[in-house]
């Protein structure tokens, strides 16, 4: 069944259209065509007819999860540091880290094992930080696209504030960017993305450079957004002539000028929430490195009510985790703190957690993270115990997203093809 992409599943579906409800089937059937979802039925459709069936009795069926913000270079630093706040861990471990990348035959042990401890964990589209090194972050590439996964992936552009084997010559970086994209641009699955690592470290220069790549390819964008009062003070600092963090990605065209996610974005006025919505800017939501870093408690109800997209991501290595039903937990657990201090933000139900880690985050790369007609067949197969057998599907997918294992997961597919080792 690996090796075709048009066959039929039998099984336990389940979905969110939107965020407001579960669609789900016991013992439902899926048609998939050449990649894509054909019909998603209670009975055998006729569409059936003529195409192999997968038997997936008692197991749930289910979209792949989408992890809108992780650095693959910090997967080799998860849980360490978790002591220290976002600059001084930046400063102690990440810093030391990266520079390791500049080594091609160290990127080419690392970022196996990465991808496939992401894959295992069902994750099928991400968007990833590499390094500054473009070597690295091609050999990065080259082992998503062979392993089949959705990616966007990004050349990180860093010229001052940083360490000096991660500082740029502003000039060859926005070079090199360049000729990543051009590279990468027309690739089916992985897919170039600008990726300044936050504003204290690019230089205007920098950012004017890589808002005209963005313009001129048409890639989006990827950053970080007041995740530590810290660094919202350090911007203050450095450009002291714009009102807030988020106006100087805007001013050089960095800011929802092409689809960009922003990652954090714990501490934001109302005014700047309403700034996001307007311009259809993604927040993505890092409970576990929010939490880890003491950064604070993202009001995801805020900005969900305000109108803005928001995403999930891991965030390793701040992240301590690739698997995305922990961050479903705990982006639950977070809202329901905040929902005991600011009643008016009402508690993420699992359905709206559910829907924000599949088809929000899956619609960042078209029409992916759901189970309906005419999307990508991105999905997964977990197992479900003897003794839950006799629960609804939405019971069963309760019990996975709160107790199951990355082991639970049997199956991962990406556009009808297995990736899953």
């Amino acid at each position: 069944m690996e090796n075709h992409d048009s066959f039929v599943l039998h099984g336990n579906i389940i979905y969110t259209p939107d965020k407001n409800k579960f669609i789900s089937l016991k013992d439902g059937w899926m048609v998939v065509e050449k990649g894509k979802i054909i019909s998603v039925s209670a009975e055998k459709p006729a569409s059936a007819a003529g195409l192999p069936i997968k038997d997936c009795k008692g197991k749930l069926i289910m979209p792949g999860f989408a992890d809108l913000h992780l650095h693959a270079p910090q997967f080799i630093q998860i849980g360490m540091g978790m002591d220290y706040k976002l600059l001084d861990w930046l400063d102690g471990y990440t810093f030391k880290e990266e520079p390791k990348f500049a080594d091609p035959d160290y990127a080419r042990q690392i970022y196996p094992i990465f991808v496939d401890e992401m894959t295992a964990c069902g994750t099928t589209s991400s968007a990833i930080f590499a390094t500054i090194h473009k070597e690295s972050t091609d050999i990065l590439c080259d082992i998503l696209a062979q392993k089949g996964v959705r990616a966007y992936v990004g050349k990180v552009n860093m010229d001052t504030n940083s360490a000096p084997a991660l500082t740029e010559e502003t000039a060859k970086s926005l070079q090199d960017t360049e000729a990543f994209i051009e590279k990468w641009q027309n690739h089916p699955l992985v897919r170039p993305i600008i990726t300044p690592r936050f504003v204290p470290s690019v230089t205007a220069d920098m950012m004017t450079g890589l808002g005209k790549l963005a313009e001129k390819y048409q890639v989006p964008v990827q950053s970080h957004l007041s995740e530590n009062p810290g660094e919202i003070q350090l911007v203050k600092e450095l450009f002291p002539q714009d009102k807030y963090y988020m106006s100087v990605y805007d001013r050089f065209g960095l800011f929802g000028q092409t689809p960009t996610l922003m990652a954090h974005c714990i501490h934001l006025s109302a005014e700047e929430i309403a700034i996001m919505a307007g311009k259809n800017v993604y927040a993505v939501h890092c409970p576990a490195s929010n939490l880890n870093l003491t950064s604070g408690l993202m009001p995801l109800r805020k900005l969900l009510d305000a109108g803005v997209k928001v995403v999930m991501g891991s965030d390793i290595g701040g992240g301590h985790t690739l698997y995305m039903p922990h961050e479903i937990v705990r982006a639950i657990e977070i809202s329901k703190i905040r929902s005991i201090e600011h009643p008016e933000e009402k508690a993420l139900r699992l359905s709206e957690a559910f829907y924000l880690a599949t088809k929000a985050g899956g619609e960042f790369f078209g029409q992916t993270g759901s189970l309906e007609t005419g999307y990508s067949a991105d999905f997964l197969i977990t197992d479900v115990p003897d003794f839950q057998q006799g629960r609804t599907v939405e019971e069963q997918l309760q019990y996975f997203i709160y107790h199951g294992t990355a082991q639970d997961i049997r199956e991962v597919y990406v556009n009808g093809l297995s990736v899953k080792n």
